[in-house]
């Protein structure tokens, strides 16, 4: 990775924080997190169960506030945005790809796919096109006009990953991405996360538990109890590959 694209900030997280619940029943989620993407990378948060990391992964998404701290993607302050310029901020810079799949039932998948394109107003025959493209580049192509429930858990994290990647946003985060797919898939998936990441102005955030793919980190931010502990730079001098003796 060119050292050009280390200089280039998509997310600045500076002393976040955030808890659930009052008084004695209070639990601080995130104490004191600063954090920051760069441009041509894949960032990964690791770290036990409940140590903050989605929770880091969602503020960063915009769809959770925080109590104190700033963050930026983009240059761009998300607690200083209102509610409706927040939610077009998000529509075309981020694509979500999270634990639950909130497929919509009653359309095909790649009706499916192609929501975000839809909302950026693409016409319906364009977001078809782009959509079936995609689809096939996880091995979805021939099953574009089935309905979410005939497809496998795997095959629908599968097309909820083409729906976070298809109207090519600037910034890919996910929780648990590779979490339902086998070795052969997750090794398509994260080629694709590899794509998009090498571009000089994209990067990709991931959060997971997943350690088949940690060869695919640029660097790993690893988190416990609320806070970042150590964000170590991950050695690309080999080609990264997905862990096959460990398929799911």
């Amino acid at each position: 990775m060119g050292e050009k694209h280390a200089q280039n900030i998509v997310v600045d997280v500076r002393r976040v924080e955030k808890s659930f619940g009052t008084g004695p029943e209070r639990i601080h989620v995130l104490k004191q997190v600063s954090l920051q993407a760069h441009t041509g990378e894949i960032l990964m948060l690791v770290g036990p169960s409940g140590c903050g990391k989605t929770t880091l992964l969602s503020a960063i998404a915009g769809t959770m506030h925080v109590e104190s701290g700033e963050i930026e993607v983009f240059g761009n302050p998300l607690e200083k945005m209102s509610g409706r310029a927040l939610t077009r901020f998000r529509a075309k810079n981020i694509g979500f790809i999270f634990q639950q799949f909130n497929l919509i039932p009653t359309l095909t998948i790649a009706e499916n796919v192609g929501v975000p394109l839809l909302i950026q107003g693409i016409s319906s025959g364009k977001a078809l096109k782009r959509s079936r493209d995609i689809l096939e580049k996880v091995g979805l192509g021939e099953r574009w006009k089935e309905r979410p429930n005939k497809l496998s858990g795997g095959q629908q994290q599968r097309v909820a990953i083409a729906r976070a990647l298809v109207h090519e946003p600037p910034l890919v985060i996910c929780d648990e991405p590779t979490a339902a797919l086998d070795a052969q898939n997750g090794e398509i998936v994260l080629d694709l996360f590899r794509q998009v990441a090498r571009a000089s102005d994209r990067a990709v955030i991931i959060v997971t538990h997943d350690n088949r793919i940690f060869s695919y980190a640029d660097r790993i931010a690893r988190m416990d109890d609320g806070e970042i502990i150590e964000v170590t730079r991950q050695s690309q001098q080999e080609a990264p590959h997905f862990i096959h003796e460990h398929a799911l």
